[in-house]
């Protein structure tokens, strides 16, 4: 006989484990309650939380110019803005009790939600409502009702400038809100009056909120799309500081694999120089000449990483100031009028340090045929103790109406601020004073790289 334990699982809040305390709700359920607690959040929670309107900071094409106290109250405009709305709202509810004290009061029941959206937005709404209550017990009008005409304006203010500080979401729930209290008082307590202004009331503030809800959703969009080209040309910058990373690492591995193959033939050939050389010696070069063909090996993996599927090896050798006169001549033939000074004695620099001047001044000819088309250029190469200086200056454009934005992405700057951080050493490029363009470039070299030459 096989005995069958059943393992029954209660909840601790509800013993009876009724299934239907636990039943799933409905997709209309969940949404209704969504609904309330969006209600709560927005108009209920923290109702009367200090919240100041801040200050407007002076932006755009007229009132970035301003300075001095225009700038100063051009950042209260908005707060002018809305005391300039209250004080129309108190006159109108003055004026419509002909100048009297009540007149007065009512006006200022009227002026105190407005003045309040200032600090409290959320309590200026529930405040015109309770003003609007009491304006419709003291007036004495018998036609526009329940909102008298300065508690109508108030309202309409109040509506406006809460949407205009809150959200979308905030903004519904103010016209229900005001939807249900017009009903409420139309059919409650509308007897003995001629005409009410729920209607009114309901199509205007829903037309000043609409507006508002397009102001909210456009301004959304236009913060996103900042927020996406900000990404977009960080993303940009950092691709384009990539590629010329990649750039650079395959014109040095001919340099870098030069030397190594130069380590290698020296080792193996080394002990033959040398008649019965001890086998330590020999020993010694026959693992140096190892590990440089494994440097070589290695290198040639670390080039098919860096290389691009359209990249060709070049047949040539890497350029070197010993070529620059060429380059000098491809430019000038282009119609650029290059001028070259050279200053110090001159002698062979480390194979990298060449290369790297080479294309220096190769992209800042480049840039000046690009930006300053027409416009005449010097290139300065200083020979000077410790390092290699390099100037290239260009003048004005002669018709900078002619010249139009260049559509790469900014590598010539990019590219040879790399090299020069590669090789420690130092650059600015600025504008003239005379309007045209500088590149000034120092490469140091090593004292021991120096008196190896």
């Amino acid at each position: 006989m096989t005995e069958t334990t059943q393992t029954h699982t209660t909840r601790p809040d509800d013993p009876d484990d009724s299934y239907e305390a636990y039943r799933p709700r409905s997709p209309e359920f969940r949404a209704a309650m969504d609904a309330l607690r969006g209600l709560r959040e927005d108009l209920f929670h923290d109702a009367f939380a200090y919240r100041p309107l801040p200050r407007k900071e002076p932006a755009g094409r007229f009132l970035g110019r301003t300075k001095g106290r225009r700038r100063e109250y051009a950042a209260w405009s908005r707060h002018a803005v809305v005391g300039a709305a209250g004080a129309l709202a108190l006159l109108i509810g003055w004026s419509d009790a002909e100048g009297s004290g009540l007149g007065l009061l009512i006006g200022l029941l009227a002026l105190a939600p407005v003045l309040l959206t200032l600090v409290r937005p959320v309590g200026a709404f529930w405040l015109s409502l309770a003003g609007t209550t009491v304006v419709a017990v003291i007036g004495t009008t018998y036609t526009e009702w329940p909102w008298l005409p300065g508690s109508f304006t108030a309202h309409l203010v109040v509506l406006t400038v809460v949407a205009i500080r809150t959200r979308p979401r905030t903004a519904a729930w103010m016209w229900m809100l005001t939807a249900a209290y017009g009903f409420v008082a139309e059919t409650a307590f509308g007897w003995g009056h001629y005409y009410t202004n729920v209607a009114p009331m309901l199509v205007f503030s829903a037309i000043l909120l609409l507006a508002v809800t397009v102001w909210h959703i456009r301004r959304q969009a236009e913060e996103k799309v900042t927020a996406q080209r900000t990404v977009t040309a960080h993303e940009r910058s950092r691709r384009t500081l990539l590629e010329e990373r990649t750039t650079i690492a395959r014109e040095l591995h001919d340099v870098v694999a030069h030397h190594m193959s130069v380590v290698a033939i020296q080792a193996e050939a080394a002990p033959y120089r040398v008649e019965n050389p001890p086998p330590e010696l020999e020993k010694a070069f026959a693992t140096i000449r190892e590990n440089a063909v494994a440097a070589l090996t290695e290198l040639r993996r670390v080039l098919g990483v860096v290389r691009a599927e359209d990249y060709e090896v070049p047949d040539a050798p890497q350029p070197t100031l010993a070529e620059l006169d060429g380059l000098l001549a491809n430019v000038r033939e282009t119609g650029l009028e290059v001028e070259k000074t050279v200053t110090g004695a001159v002698r062979e620099l480390p194979q990298g340090v060449e290369l790297s001047a080479y294309r220096i001044v190769q992209e800042a000819l480049s840039n000046t045929l690009r930006h300053a088309p027409g416009a005449g250029a010097r290139v300065e190469i200083g020979y000077v103790l410790g390092g290699l200086g390099l100037r290239i200056v260009n003048g004005a454009p002669p018709n900078p109406s002619l010249v139009k934005p260049s559509p790469g992405a900014g590598h010539g700057i990019t590219g040879m601020r790399e090299r020069v951080g590669m090789l420690n050493g130092e650059m600015t490029a600025e504008p003239t004073p005379t309007g045209g363009y500088e590149v000034t470039v120092f490469l140091p070299v090593p004292a021991a790289s120096e008196s190896g030459t």
